[in-house]
């Protein structure tokens, strides 16, 4: 069986407005994250993993911020484009391990609520994605509540 890993990392600060998207869930907030897209930053940092575990470049790459047609995209749908140039490849998620640093807003509670998004997306079982927060302990431009940074790593098999 041939098995191969990626990495991702993203950041996005936040902009005035009223409620961020994180895992595919909108999550009612006193700010937004700025970005090209829907700016879910979690779903970003997946999907880099998931084409970086093929070298397949990364999402700046496929899509494009540049590009007028992601304005505002749905990254849910962005994730599922990516993991079909992985299915393409003869390749499934075997898991995800995933973490999202943000002081505010408190994750735990929807936690559940993008395992059930994001596997849906992956077809795959809830038992093989790993999604945690934790928090900048008040340092950095996290702790300083400028914006929300996000890591994930996926292992993919063959078969």
């Amino acid at each position: 069986m041939d098995l191969r890993i990626g990495y991702g990392y993203d950041v996005h600060a936040f902009e005035a407005g009223s409620g961020l998207v994180l895992g595919g869930v909108h999550i009612p907030y006193s700010k937004s994250l700025k970005g090209h897209s829907d700016a879910d930053v979690l779903l970003h940092a997946i999907t880099d993993a998931l084409l970086g575990s093929l070298a397949l470049g990364d999402i700046g790459t496929h899509f494009p911020d540049t590009d007028s047609g992601y304005k505002g995209a749905d990254s849910l749908v962005l994730l599922r484009r990516a993991y079909q140039l992985v299915i393409d490849r003869g390749y499934k998620l075997a898991n995800l391990d995933a973490t999202v640093v943000a002081e505010q807003p408190k994750l735990n509670p929807v936690i559940p609520k993008m395992i059930e998004e994001i596997s849906g997306v992956l077809d795959c079982e809830s038992n093989q994605l790993s999604i945690k927060a934790t928090t900048g302990e008040k340092m950095g431009f996290v702790g300083r509540e400028e914006g929300i940074a996000a890591q994930a790593v996926v292992l993919v098999k063959n078969g």
